[in-house]
């Protein structure tokens, strides 16, 4: 299976275990939009506290908190994810 099947196969799922996600593209991405955490956070309807923790590298994130991040900063979920 390729990574990019893997990587589409946990976004798609409904588990709640963590995903990395990359701090520094998605304080890029939120920076580039002039957003602030809490402008990101009521758009994708998540904790400011989760867009904190996520940008510090304090935590993971849901699958489903990716999509909402990726749908409000307009790319695709993939593009948040850490790298290897």
């Amino acid at each position: 299976m390729h990574v990019e099947q893997i990587v589409r196969r946990v976004l798609h799922t409904r588990s709640s275990r963590g995903v990395l996600v990359s701090h520094a593209r998605l304080r890029q991405l939120r920076q580039q939009r002039v957003l602030t955490q809490d402008e990101l956070a009521e758009h994708a309807g998540v904790a400011r506290s989760t867009v904190l923790k996520l940008e510090r590298d304090d935590q993971e994130a849901r699958p489903s908190t990716i999509r909402k991040l990726a749908r409000v900063l307009g790319v695709k979920p993939e593009d948040l994810l850490a790298g290897p």
